[in-house]
């Protein structure tokens, strides 16, 4: 097995490209244009992240982050203030679009859930309805026959 080749970066071409990306986020696109005062958004908190999706009434995603993607890693992803500071990103993202207005769904059972609620109605956010999507299962698998040593 020969060397691993690193591919490195320069901090000029790191900061061109980072140029290019908020360019792009700051022209207007088709969806900012139109002002929706209602939204939905979905909370999906498991044991290793908290993951948030921001879509309109019929389900199209307008925006999403996660706390891996804000900066946290390893087991402070799902911590309820990880939940809480991703909460606070897709309210950001709910103002651009003009959504005063939302619906929770949220599904898991890591302990970011009430965190990131609580976030978003402490940004301003009017809460219309919480529901909870979380599976349960009725019985669950057959449990595996007992070691026999």
């Amino acid at each position: 097995m020969g060397k691993k080749r690193i591919i490195q970066e320069n901090k000029e071409e790191t900061l061109k490209q980072k140029a290019k990306v908020d360019a792009k986020m700051a022209e207007p696109s088709k969806t900012l244009s139109r002002r929706m005062g209602e939204g939905r958004i979905y909370i999906t908190s498991t044991y290793n992240n908290t993951l948030i999706t921001l879509t309109d009434k019929s389900g199209n995603v307008l925006g999403w982050t996660a706390a891996g993607q804000i900066g946290f890693k390893g087991t402070k992803k799902a911590t309820p203030f990880a939940a809480s500071k991703v909460a606070e990103a897709i309210a950001q993202t709910t103002e651009r679009f003009g959504i005063t207005k939302i619906e929770v769904f949220i599904k898991g059972i890591g302990s970011g859930r009430d965190s990131a609620v609580r976030s978003l109605a402490a940004r301003g956010l009017e809460v219309l309805s919480i529901k909870d999507l979380t599976p349960v299962p009725h019985n669950g698998c057959r449990a595996p026959k007992v070691r026999r040593i």
